[in-house]
């Protein structure tokens, strides 16, 4: 198959890529639509070119493999000069995503037509990088300035919708995208040939006592990033200094993010995300049918599964222990999806439908037609152990059965079930309807039509799933408890929980621990540290600090009180009781206390990472450093721009 090629309609042409999976501005790519617009112009009986894709979307990204490499003429930002200086219009006819250089593409052409269901963007911050073919210069010329800079500095796409609405687009589509181009060719068939994009004035300029605010949002929201402030230094270059001046200067700043250590985190953690849970074992395994979800509980965590699971076009029945439990589920996943649609991403006709393929009981016998179950009930084995006996029951004897249990041993789960082989965990991470992340854990019997279907499940929910085996905590769990240990240390040496929080929240995560523990609720932990307490061996070194405020009922942010206390607009402000407890505790075990740099409570969070994951890799509980990362990053709040713990402390990243 010919990635580009050129065919004529009368007096149209039509240029179509085919590079599959996601049209990437592939050299190949690159040379192609050049040759193809060279055709055109030298074709008199073509009028008119339409830039179109096949497959599923337009062009949605760069080919990421070549980077480091040689680059190969043309280069991209060569190919969108070609297409501004084409003697004849050429129409990016846009579907499913035009991203990144595939934006940028779409600017070089002379209009833009999409799809009513088409997102466009430049997404290039998510890798540590800006618009490198001029999208900081064109873009502005195109939408008022804020609109630009908003969507280059977050990196998140606009619906057609909206890019209608702020001129990024001249129609949207609503029929076959082909015809609709066509026809749009022939309205603008007598036109005069449109001004390239460079040669345009910038569209609503912000006043100069605006750029500040500008800026602080952006460095705010950044978190460390250094790309989105690079992209608006770029951006503003190019509007004062002109569009040439822009374009070279953001050329220059693409290759120096291009080869910097944050862009190379984000690109390492980018191919990790969808690497880890491709399983060689799990090849030519196919999936069971999913139809039908079971979700055992419909506390917090339930309701988020069940949830997710609605919006994913699955039926979900919540089973509960009586009415009124019920009843509280049903209300809790309504007011999750009531969110959904008050931010529009449902419609009211969805919301119904969503509702109606919700149901409640009291009896397992309910699930009878259920293709996979989850159970999210109390943290106790005996619990586990009764309900996975009734789902034994109940349920097909090929349904997979999934414990959403965050410590307990799933293999001790397992072989109290009839077919073992079924029983896998699914770790959400709460919200479940919101976080990413996905641990599928699994047994020592799991046969692989479960962990398959188990990760296809993941796969429809929008989850990273990252596999994982069987030990108190999984990944993400165990690697907190570790760093939470040395953190409790540092209390105990001379340190405060703002001032470790502080230091956690400077290094890039968006909370530090004690504030996350409030958040989370401290009785949490506190269950676990209480199950564990008899195993604990007499001569490790315990911080009773956590115990201790909750025997003083401080549970965190949702009592008001915790490690900090909360104001009545759920503030958090350091706590002087909180201070002269850890103070009193360093006094009572003869510890003298010393000042804690920010850098020594960083570099201490990540030895304990660090040492906890070459434990979990050691013992094959996760298959590489980058189920670690991934884990980490999407699960914990592991600034992202360091790309994971086992990344950030790797000798040869």
């Amino acid at each position: 198959m010919t990635t580009v090629t050129l065919t004529r309609e009368d007096h149209i042409g039509i240029i179509t890529i085919n590079n599959p999976p996601i049209n990437a501005t592939s050299h190949p790519v690159r040379a192609g639509i050049v040759d193809a617009l060279d055709q055109v112009d030298h074709d008199p009986a073509i009028r008119i070119a339409i830039l179109i894709c096949g497959g599923k979307t337009f062009i949605a990204g760069a080919d990421v493999t070549e980077f480091g490499q040689p680059p190969k003429d043309p280069i991209l930002p060569d190919v969108i000069k070609r297409l501004e200086a084409a003697t004849k219009p050429v129409i990016a006819a846009i579907h499913g995503h035009a991203l990144g250089g595939g934006l940028e593409v779409a600017l070089g052409c002379h209009y833009r037509i999409a799809d009513k269901s088409a997102k466009l963007g430049l997404p290039e911050v998510n890798l540590g990088l800006i618009p490198g073919a001029g999208g900081s210069v064109r873009l502005p010329r195109l939408v008022p300035v804020t609109e630009a800079i908003n969507i280059i500095t977050s990196g998140k796409p606009v619906s057609s919708t909206k890019a209608n609405e702020i001129g990024l687009i001249d129609a949207i589509c609503h029929g076959a995208l082909l015809d609709a181009a066509k026809d749009f060719a022939q309205t603008i068939l007598d036109r005069d040939m449109p001004v390239a994009l460079v040669d345009r004035p910038p569209v609503d300029v912000p006043d100069s006592s605006a750029w500040d605010d500008i800026v602080a949002t952006a460095r705010k929201n950044a978190r460390g990033q250094i790309a989105p402030l690079a992209a608006i230094d770029v951006l503003r270059t190019g509007l004062e200094k002109g569009a040439k001046d822009g374009l070279a200067y953001e050329r220059q700043t693409f290759i120096e993010l291009r080869d910097s250590d944050q862009s190379k985190a984000l690109r390492h953690i980018f191919f990790a995300e969808r690497s880890v849970g491709k399983l060689p074992e799990l090849s030519g395994v196919d999936p069971a049918p999913i139809t039908d979800i079971g979700v055992i509980g419909g506390g917090i965590m339930g309701a988020g599964i069940a949830t997710a699971s609605l919006l994913a076009g699955f039926k979900v029945t919540i089973i509960e222990r009586n009415e009124d439990a019920c009843a509280n589920g049903r209300n809790t996943v309504e007011k999750h999806l009531s969110g959904s649609l008050k931010r529009g991403l449902i419609t009211q006709d969805r919301f119904d439908q969503l509702m109606a393929a919700l149901s409640t009981s009291t009896d397992y016998a309910a699930l009878a037609s259920a293709d996979l179950v989850v159970e999210a009930v109390f943290e106790d084995m005996a619990v586990k152990h009764d309900v996975f006996g009734k789902l034994s029951l109940h349920c097909k004897p090929d349904a997979v059965l999934a414990s959403n249990t965050s410590y307990l041993d799933i293999n001790e789960i397992a072989v109290k079930c009839v077919n073992p082989g079924r029983v896998i965990g699914l770790h959400f991470f709460s919200p479940a309807h919101i976080m990413k992340l996905l641990e599928i854990v699994r047994t020592k019997q799991a046969d692989a039509k479960s962990l398959a279907t188990a990760f296809a499940f993941g796969r429809s929910l929008g989850k990273i799933a990252v596999p994982c085996g069987v030990c108190d905590g999984f990944i993400g769990n165990r690697i907190m408890s570790a760093y939470r240990k040395h953190c409790e240390y540092m209390l105990e040496d001379g340190a405060l929980p703002h001032q470790i929080d502080a230091a956690m929240v400077e290094f890039g995560f968006p909370m530090g621990l004690f504030a996350m523990q409030d958040m989370a609720g401290l009785e949490i932990s506190w269950a676990t540290r209480k199950r564990l307490a008899p195993f604990r061996d007499p001569a490790e070194r315990y911080v009773a600090l956590g115990d201790y405020l909750c025997e003083m009922g401080r549970f965190g942010k949702k009592n008001g009180l915790g490690w900090y206390r909360y104001d009545e607009h759920g503030k958090a402000q350091p706590d002087p009781e909180v201070d002269a407890l850890v103070i009193a505790e360093s006094e009572k075990k003869g510890i003298t206390r010393r000042d804690f740099s920010h850098d020594e409570i960083i570099d201490t969070i990540l030895a304990a990472m660090r040492n906890e994951g070459d434990k979990i890799l050691s013992e094959g509980i996760a298959n590489s450093p980058d189920a670690i990362d991934v884990v980490m990053v999407n699960g914990y709040g592991f600034p992202r721009h360091k790309g994971g713990p086992m990344f950030l402390t790797r000798s040869d990243k």
